[in-house]
């Protein structure tokens, strides 16, 4: 739908963008599901539960990991996580897992889920013990689980199937937390019972027949439990603001230690964070605030990010000349935060690779929250925002010049990035005298997506990604 022209508004603008505002919603919780299966666990519970978002909230954090590896010589294992949080009254995600409530009351919970088995060799160095053996992957788990709160703590079952048929294994878990807060601490100490099966050990612990050498016999170490500790914290610096951080065991089953590729010891993990709470989601996908309507245009760059942002370098002239195209719907998080010229703004994305034959074209979504500034001493008369959005981005296929680029450099790729969304633009309504188009914008942006300079297992150690600098009309529906 366009923005009104010369005051004049539709009879039905008030109908449809309810409606639009409604598909908006259920389009977030949606993408909520699309974007859980690929992010890596912190951990082998759902340990971030409630510590980082309170119910009806949303949220963007980093946490720093550490983590001994359970493979003989890899050491360990140095990781940065993109923390994206939301809690609904029917959909979650929680960093590692996402999924659908069938039911939550004040006693128990049932959740359908998609949560990433964080296992598997290492991707950047592989030590001696594993070198030949083919590669063990991470992958998947569709799972159930049961949870019963009292005042003396939480109960929690688990089943959790291979979704893509990597380890086709299967795991039972059993578990046990007790919730403890004290003005701004809150504290959760758990413990949990990983009956794994004998496909899932053998995928990850196992050498095969065609696998041994002299030194790394055949081995397989079959069914077995693991038993997990954990103690977890946050601190809650403001009304949005929480450092998080924790500490866990992973004691492995003794046939699992058994095996010439593990180290035998323990498991532990260590991880430091913090995390921003931007309130109820209710007031960001439910309430009647307006809903903003963005069109973009753009064309790939072989500019960086920051020369980009620094407009030391914005041509589009690339040999692939690929395109997107896509529209995002957003929602207002805060305006005017401690009453400067500052909002946060909950977007979601989709956009449209035209891929110049080189490959097939496909979709990407995005989901991310974005700062805008607009207190220039110019602003009064014609108001100027500079944006700049962070959240996490999933593609269908990796875009062509993604993929290219780190091929040249022999580097991984991944579907699913961090995001990133720098802009400019003005008002219309203020350039051309119109009061009606006010609240509409012109400008330029930077579509990028990336890793984290590799240090994120969670992103698949991507050291690069893809720019496309695109310009973009914003409006807002009444």
């Amino acid at each position: 739908m366009l923005p009104p022209m010369n005051g004049v508004r539709c009879l039905h603008e008030p109908v449809i963008a309810d409606r639009i505002s409604k598909l908006f919603a259920w389009a977030g919780r949606l993408l909520v599901l699309a974007l859980a299966f690929p992010l890596p666990a912190v951990a082998n519970t759902d340990a971030l539960s409630g510590l980082l978002v309170v119910p009806g909230s949303a949220g963007l954090g980093i946490m720093a990991r550490s983590e001994r590896s359970p493979y003989q010589g890899a050491g360990f294992r140095h990781d940065l996580v993109p923390l994206y949080l939301y809690e609904g009254e029917r959909f979650f995600l929680h960093a590692s897992r996402g999924g659908l409530k069938l039911s939550d009351d004040a006693r128990h919970r049932f959740d359908l889920f998609l949560d990433y088995r964080f296992e598997g060799f290492p991707s950047d160095h592989i030590p001696a013990s594993l070198a030949g053996m083919q590669a063990r992957e991470s992958t998947t788990d569709l799972g159930v689980s049961y949870a019963y709160r009292a005042a003396w703590g939480t109960l929690k079952a688990e089943y959790l199937h291979d979704a893509f048929n990597v380890t086709k294994g299967e795991e039972v878990r059993l578990g046990y937390s007790y919730d403890w807060t004290s003005g701004r601490w809150h504290l959760r100490p758990a413990l949990t019972l990983m009956m794994r099966s004998a496909k899932l050990n053998d995928y990850y612990y196992g050498v095969r027949d065609g696998e041994a050498t002299a030194g790394r016999p055949a081995y397989m170490p079959g069914a077995g439990i693991d038993v997990w500790l954990g103690v977890y914290g946050s601190y809650g610096l403001s009304s949005g603001w929480r450092i998080i951080g924790g500490l866990d065991l992973n004691l492995l089953d003794s046939d699992v230690r058994k095996s010439p590729i593990v180290r035998d010891g323990n498991r532990p993990t260590v991880f430091l964070g913090a995390a921003y709470d931007f309130g109820s989601y209710r007031r960001a996908f439910e309430a009647h605030d307006p809903l903003i309507v963005k069109l973009l245009y753009g064309k790939s760059s072989d500019c960086n990010l920051n020369q980009t942002i620094t407009l030391r370098c914005t041509s589009t002239d690339t040999v692939d000349n690929t395109r997107i195209a896509g529209v995002e719907l957003g929602k207002p998080f805060m305006t005017r935060v401690r009453d400067w010229p500052l909002d946060f703004v909950g977007y979601i994305s989709l956009l449209h690779h035209d891929e110049n034959g080189l490959q097939e074209n496909s979709w990407q979504a995005n989901a991310y929250v974005k700062a805008f500034y607009y207190g220039f001493p110019w602003s009064e008369r014609v108001r100027t925002r500079v944006g700049f959005g962070i959240g996490v981005s999933f593609s269908q296929r990796v875009p062509y010049v993604e993929a290219r680029d780190l091929a040249q450099r022999d580097r991984s790729t991944s579907r699913v990035l961090n995001y990133l969304d720098p802009t400019i633009d003005v008002s219309i309504g203020d350039l051309i005298g119109s009061r009606a188009l006010k609240e509409t914008y012109f400008g330029f942006g930077a579509s990028h997506r990336s890793g984290i300079f590799g240090a994120s297992q969670l992103l698949g150690n991507v050291n690069g990604g893809s720019n496309y600098i695109y310009t973009y009309v914003e409006w807002k529906l009444q």
